[in-house]
């Protein structure tokens, strides 16, 4: 006779770790959620929809990346969660929705319910961030297909926007600012390239580095910002025309996607000073400028363009909020394309 558990799959480990997640997930609750006693489905009460003139519903999906390879290899699960949740929220603010609701998944080799535990208590700790709240997920245990500490996770989320408030290309005109919202780090995007720097390299992630003042590890696993309630904020409170999610592609891939054809957007790369991760890994890699361009976030996480008489109290709002941000650029005429001057 044989059984699940001797084909590698528990399934009581798996319920622990149900059991294990639920405090944390419940600190993502937003007051829509509506308790669903199978739990085979995640319910939000749309009836607040009813006080839009033509609400648009929004929704987006990522990963992290191999961003999960250093988090395995470190042993630390309790951020990795937040880095999805960035990824996927932020990109539903850029045309200006608010992040309702998001889904997990999680497939792993083996569940440790201690160890799914903390990734589930990041994503709920990123919607808790996102004002967005986690209303299910699932975890599937792949043995034979992952190594038993291997795991992988995506996540998808809904969000809404007033069709006559959506912001987008279409709302930028030439002399609007470009505002720069600082990144918390790396995020979750070029960690093919860490990898292979870290390798030619021969670094150790459990070195101190004295340009961080902490290990390499701990840096490179810093959380990626979410900047939703920023971005959202922002836009209720001064115009904003558009706003760019810098992931991969960099500040000039992403950037030119919030542009109309007729326009680019002209960036000064003197503005800001890149965080010391960025110089730290092209100086051990032998990385060109124009590679890390392409590949990272170089410091500026978002992007938002609004009109010049905007830019001084959108400033000060963002710094009331504790987000770093500066004058990157300006909006000239063009081809569509963000690039340095």
């Amino acid at each position: 006779m044989t059984s699940y558990a001797a084909a590698g799959v528990d399934i009581d480990a798996g319920e622990r770790a149900v059991e294990l997640m639920k405090a944390k997930v419940a600190r993502s609750r937003r007051p829509e959620v509506v308790d669903d006693a199978s739990g085979f489905a995640g319910l939000f009460d749309a009836s607040a929809l009813l006080g839009y003139r033509r609400p648009l519903l929004t929704t987006s999906t990522d990963g992290v990346g191999t961003k999960v390879m250093l988090a395995q290899q470190l042993g630390r699960h309790d951020t990795i969660g937040i880095d999805l949740v960035g990824m996927v929220v932020d990109d539903l603010v850029v045309c200006g929705a608010e992040p309702l609701f998001m889904t997990d998944y999680i497939a792993c080799g083996k569940v440790v319910p201690e160890r799914i535990a903390e990734i589930v208590g990041g994503v709920a700790e990123g919607c808790r961030l996102a004002g967005a709240a986690l209303v299910g997920g699932e975890t599937a245990e792949h043995p034979g297909a992952m190594g038993a500490d291997e795991y992988d996770l995506a996540g998808a989320a809904t969000g809404v926007v007033e069709a006559d408030e959506m912001l987008g290309r279409d709302r930028v005109r030439e002399g609007d600012v470009v505002l720069a919202l600082a990144s918390s780090g790396v995020h979750s995007n070029g960690y093919s390239l860490v990898r292979h720097i870290i390798r030619l390299a021969g670094l150790s992630l459990e070195q101190e580095v004295p340009e961080f003042g902490r290990t390499l590890g701990e840096e490179l696993l810093e959380p990626t910002r979410i900047y939703s309630l920023d971005c959202l904020a922002l836009a209720r409170s001064v115009e904003v025309h558009a706003y760019a999610h810098i992931t991969g592609g960099g500040l000039e891939g992403n950037l030119s996607r919030s542009l109309p054809p007729e326009l680019d957007a002209l960036l000064d790369r003197s503005s800001w000073t890149p965080p010391a991760v960025f110089d730290v890994l092209a100086g051990h890699g032998k990385v060109a400028q124009a590679d890390m361009d392409r590949t990272f976030n170089l410091g500026v996480g978002m992007a938002a363009v609004v009109p010049a008489e905007a830019v001084d109290p959108a400033l000060a709002l963002l710094r009331e909020r504790d987000l770093p941000a500066w004058v990157l650029g300006e909006i000239v005429p063009g081809t569509g394309r963000a690039r340095y001057r």
